[in-house]
């Protein structure tokens, strides 16, 4: 095996979903990872079933190929320690606003099939059709997750050839079929072929921001337009608790802000809010232990509305880093939390 750890003992199965939130949600989710792992008593790498979205696909591939928390949060400061400075990895940050995108929609197809049968696709996916096509790449980051991967697995494969997963179905990255709208799970049991680099890159495709990745002649793009989450997908996946960090939701999100554009950030984190806790109470229902932790006022007055602002991303680590740890210290187990 690779550093990914078997699960173990006999123990409740736990999963931990990572969600989208674009450079800052991965900046907060960094600061609440070391909190979740004392919580949980045990390294996140080891635990039965990682879902990433999004950001939350870059943490959970990073996670699954060996490297730690802490080397995670010196990441996020700017530093390199561990496998990532023995891999040689540099920041892949970009600007706080994407490139000028293509003067066409992004896909024709979808488009057609949410106008022709709007009950078939999933209204934010349908709305993602409609946006102009991106011309962002995501070079850098399918070069990170390669490298971080074959550095990882060095001792299992020849050199340049790095296994094409990282775990038998326990490393879940969520995109969308950009033609077919329909939402993928790369690296569940039955879903199409993907590499681990390409699979995280296709998460993070922002229709609009960045190209949408190719994938056996498929074009995927940001899971997050179909959900932030997709909580609800482990209803049936044998998990007996789950920790969810959700940086685009907010159980509590203190007062509303004055701009209008902060005022209509904060209207779409409610939703996504309401959304999120909908899944919640299913699998409650359904008999699995929910642990919840959102971005709280703190964290949010420094987030700003703009989460790919790679500027605002160590004061967001280091917020939530001390309200992560307050909103878990002394908590009951297994319900919604806020930082």
């Amino acid at each position: 095996m690779g550093p990914e750890p078997a699960p173990g003992g006999s123990g409740p199965r736990v999963g931990l979903v990572l969600g989208a939130g674009g450079v800052l949600g991965a900046a907060w989710m960094a600061g609440a990872l070391p909190a979740v792992q004392e919580r949980l008593g045990r390294p996140l790498a080891g635990v039965d079933l990682i879902v990433g979205t999004s950001a939350g696909s870059v943490l959970a591939a990073a996670l699954r190929c060996g490297i730690s928390v802490d080397e995670m949060i010196a990441h996020q400061r700017g530093e390199a320690t561990g496998v990532l400075a023995e891999a040689g990895l540099a920041d892949v940050a970009g600007g706080p606003w994407p490139p000028a995108p293509a003067l066409r929609v992004g896909s024709p197809r979808l488009m057609l099939t949410s106008l022709l049968m709007p009950h078939r696709v999933h209204p934010g996916v349908g709305a993602s059709a409609w946006v102009l096509r991106g011309r962002g790449s995501h070079q850098a980051l399918r070069e990170m997750v390669r490298a971080a991967h074959a550095h990882a697995y060095r001792h299992m494969t020849p050199p340049g050839a790095p296994a094409d997963w990282v775990g038998g179905g326990r490393t879940w990255i969520v995109a969308v079929d950009y033609d077919r709208g329909r939402r993928v799970f790369f690296g569940r049991p039955g879903a199409p072929r993907a590499r681990l680099p390409d699979a995280v890159v296709a998460s993070c495709s922002i229709p609009g921001w960045y190209e949408p990745a190719v994938i056996g002649g498929r074009r995927y793009v940001d899971g997050g337009v179909r959900s932030p989450t997709s909580l609800g997908a482990l209803a049936r996946a044998g998990v007996d608790e789950v920790f969810v960090l959700a940086p685009m939701a907010s159980v509590e999100a203190g007062r509303l802000p004055r701009m209008p554009h902060e005022r209509l950030e904060r209207r779409l984190r409610t939703l996504i809010t309401m959304a999120l806790l909908r899944e919640v109470r299913a699998l409650s229902s359904a008999g699995i232990r929910v642990t919840v932790l959102t971005p709280g006022p703190e964290d949010l007055a420094v987030m700003g509305a703009n989460l790919m602002d790679p500027r605002r991303r160590q004061v967001v680590l280091e917020t939530s880093l001390t309200t992560s740890a307050a909103a878990l210290t002394g908590m009951p187990l297994y319900r919604p939390a806020v930082a």
